[in-house]
């Protein structure tokens, strides 16, 4: 079982199609596309009964965690899929993910435990992690989220990450990674989520293409705009 721990600083901004395209331009010879390209992300988002972590999150406390179930285009049972706890405290974003096939991916969830055949010690941990939060969460997929991601990492600093997301979309029936990426559209204009993820201070070209480009950070989650959209379509009018 593969292990990932991250720890770093996540800003996101919106921008139009025009903005994208112009950004692009500048930051071309600073970032290159990972391997993967144009990819498409599934997510199903675990949450409570009365949606109880999304909605601690929309407060904007100081800490907060979540647990998404991700895959990279529609997986079979027997594919590896990724189980992540992200936590977020004062800023920083703590992720800690397991790969794993989704039909195990499925009965951990169920059985709120794993496998105890992992010998590393990290892997370990992780799942103790995750473990505890099943325990302390009752908790079942709500919302399947998915988009079309390009990524990119920066040529000489490949820890400057970016993200572009396209065409972000969700559901609340068939909330189960088997039954494809169909879904409502979040926005009805061709709007971009960019993520920049850096461990350290922005260089400049990137501070000059943002301002180049009138592109300023937002606050914004995926999980809180389809629970404040489509779930509770009151709170949008508070």
């Amino acid at each position: 079982m593969a292990v990932i721990t991250f720890k770093r600083v996540e800003k996101k901004y919106m921008m139009t199609r025009s903005q994208y395209n112009k950004f692009m331009e500048l930051i071309q010879d600073y970032m290159q596309t990972d391997k993967y390209g144009l990819s498409t992300i599934c997510n199903l988002y675990y949450d409570t009964d009365n949606y109880e972590l999304v909605r601690h999150s929309i407060e904007k406390p100081v800490y907060k965690e979540k647990l998404r179930l991700r895959s990279y285009g529609v997986p079979e049972l027997t594919d590896i899929v990724f189980l992540e706890l992200k936590k977020k405290y004062k800023g920083i974003v703590y992720k800690r993910r397991v790969a794993l096939p989704l039909w195990e991916a499925y009965e951990s969830i169920k059985n709120k435990s794993f496998k105890n055949d992992e010998q590393d010690r990290q892997a370990r941990q992780i799942e103790s992690e995750i473990t505890y939060f099943l325990n302390q969460y009752d908790v079942y997929p709500r919302v399947f989220l998915a988009y079309d991601r390009i990524a990119m990492f920066g040529r000489e600093n490949p820890e400057l990450r970016m993200t572009f997301d396209f065409n972000i979309r969700n559901r609340q029936y068939d909330i189960d990674l088997l039954q494809g990426d169909e879904g409502q559209l979040l926005f009805d204009d061709e709007r971009v989520l960019l993520e920049i993820k850096v461990s350290a201070a922005y260089p400049f070209w990137l501070i000059h293409a943002l301002e180049e480009c009138a592109i300023y950070p937002v606050s914004f989650s995926k999980y809180g705009t389809v629970y404040k959209k489509f779930l509770f379509p009151d709170y949008m009018i508070k």
